[in-house]
């Protein structure tokens, strides 16, 4: 069995700066107020954007976040997670799969999203790095086809694997206490950190509480 992976030790909030849910602002903009707020660990995800848009954004993404020592993981696709020089590549369980991911990505980060104790064992069985686990409350910016799983089974799902846990859907700030109690190492936020009207305030006081 491979072992748990030291390449990724998450902070507590993990940003996903999505285009499509930036309230008309600009995404370098949206990217800056979480950088400055004190985001150290971002997922670009682009589902909607064509290759060279994406790779573009991608790009952009990986300067500034380099600039301030922020881990950047790209959603879904390997091939621009590579051509950015992103630090990693976040998986779901319809994407390619994990051990075909890793000839192409070497060692660096790879996430897979999970949605059952089983399937969290298979990805840690399988050498991924984390694993992101949800939807926790449920959520409006993806359509995952599961119903929220809660923080008794996160924390089933924490018995049952040692690799990092990123817990994801319907986060908020109101909430996001119950999640890292429940034993998530991240807590991925959406839509309370890009719809926020001072997103850089509403990063710090997140990480506050933690």
């Amino acid at each position: 069995m491979p072992q748990p992976s030291p390449r990724l030790q998450p902070p507590p909030l993990y940003a996903i700066l999505d285009p499509e849910q930036t309230k008309g602002c600009a995404t370098e903009t949206v990217l800056h107020a979480l950088l400055e707020g004190g985001i150290r660990l971002i997922q670009l995800r682009a589902k909607a954007m064509t290759p060279v848009d994406f790779l573009r954004l991608a790009c952009t993404t990986r300067t500034l976040t380099r600039s301030y020592d922020c881990t950047l993981i790209v959603n879904d696709r390997v091939d621009i997670a590579l051509a950015c020089e992103a630090d990693g590549v976040h998986l779901g369980q319809e994407d390619l799969p994990l051990h075909a991911a890793r000839k192409l990505m070497g060692d660096r980060i790879i996430g897979i999203s999970t949605h059952s104790t089983e399937q969290a064992k298979e990805a840690e069985n399988s050498g991924a790095d984390y694993i992101g686990f949800g939807p926790m409350f449920g959520t409006t910016t993806k359509a995952t086809g599961y119903s929220a799983r809660g923080p008794a089974m996160l924390r089933q799902v924490r018995e049952a694997v040692k690799v990092p846990i990123v817990a994801i859907g319907g986060i908020t700030e109101g909430n996001v206490n119950e999640v890292w109690q429940a034993g998530a190492d991240a807590a991925a936020i959406i839509s309370d950190l890009l719809g926020a009207d001072h997103i850089t305030d509403k990063v710090k006081r997140i990480l506050a509480l933690h």
